[in-house]
């Protein structure tokens, strides 16, 4: 009878092993599911470890190696460009990007016998010194943080945007220390109004700056419908008729045949005289403006007053910045 019992009490404790043991491993198998599908998920937004660009002096690492939270934490790197490991010690990472750094310090945990076959996973937390600069014509200029994969557009607009006299060329230059693009600097063209095409849209990483151009202005004063300042836009080309048509034309009072281009020179200002009505008939030549240039057209009544260059140049710089949608 005893031994019948016995016998009964080690089935059952069997059985209730086995079932135990069943259920660990059940959970062990959802949580590195649902770790992959974690890691799946944040890759996709862009801010994973590997979004951006190479580690580099002063960044805040975040680092984890699964199911040994005690080797895990908060790292920052070094001037010399190292991080203190937990048992490993001291390891060069600036340089590298976040994969390449999983995998040195995987291999050195591996080596050491700390562990047989770590996941490690490394995370940029903090750019430190490495945020990406956005000069010139832009709204709200400055040096704004390099988190995840971000493009030329990206930054622009978080930049406030264009101001009316920014240009279609922007100047992109790479952060030094990178060894396929160090230094380098790189050229696009962005037309307002229009999407911008796949290569004028680069992707921008850490330490990248970004430089926006100031257009070329032409100003049209005197006797037109409306006198301002027009970007040169576009293909950075604009003529005597393509600035009088952005000034809507002139008035039935505007003494044509006396219109005149006031250029700055390094020697001073110059005057040239255009035939404004032979332009318009095309049979005079249609001159290309430059920069800064002011076309007068003068009105043919008797009480005109802007007449001499010392008066047209004042009107010019006070005038209205129109951008060309």
């Amino acid at each position: 009878m005893n031994l019948e019992h016995t016998r009964k009490l080690l089935i059952t404790s069997f059985l209730g092993f086995a079932v135990v043991t069943l259920f660990a491993q059940d959970r062990s198998s959802s949580s590195s599911a649902g770790l992959a599908s974690m890691s799946t998920g944040s890759s996709s937004t862009g801010f994973s470890s590997g979004a951006a660009g190479p580690i580099g002096p002063g960044d805040l690492l975040e680092m984890s190696v699964f199911d040994t939270p005690e080797l895990g934490g908060k790292l920052r790197v070094s001037n010399t460009g190292d991080v203190i490991l937990p048992l490993v010690g001291s390891v060069h990472v600036a340089g590298l990007k976040t994969e390449e750094a999983q995998t040195l310090i995987r291999q050195k945990l591996i080596e050491g016998n700390f562990l047989k076959d770590p996941e490690v996973t490394v995370f940029v937390a903090e750019y430190a010194t490495q945020g990406v600069s956005v000069l010139g014509e832009v709204k709200n200029p400055g040096v704004y943080p390099a988190l995840g994969a971000h493009t030329l557009t990206d930054y622009l607009s978080l930049a406030g945007g264009l101001t009316p006299l920014a240009g279609t060329n922007i100047t992109v230059t790479r952060a030094s220390g990178r060894e396929e693009s160090s230094g380098a600097q790189e050229t696009v063209k962005m037309t307002a109004g229009t999407a911008p095409q796949p290569k004028n849209n680069p992707p921008i990483l850490a330490g990248d700056s970004i430089f926006v151009e100031r257009t070329g202005i032409v100003y049209v004063i005197g006797d037109v419908f409306r006198p301002g300042g027009f970007p040169i836009d576009h293909d950075g080309h604009l003529t005597i008729l393509q600035a009088v048509a952005l000034a809507q034309g002139t008035n039935s009072t505007a003494a044509k045949r006396s219109t005149k281009i006031i250029r700055t020179t390094p020697s001073g200002r110059q005057e040239i005289p255009v035939d404004l009505k032979k332009v318009l008939s095309a049979k005079a030549t249609d001159l290309t403006l430059q920069d800064n240039d002011i076309l007068f057209v003068p009105s043919s009544a008797a009480r005109a007053t802007l007449k001499t260059m010392e008066t047209v140049v004042p009107v010019a710089a006070a005038a209205t910045i129109y951008r060309l949608p």
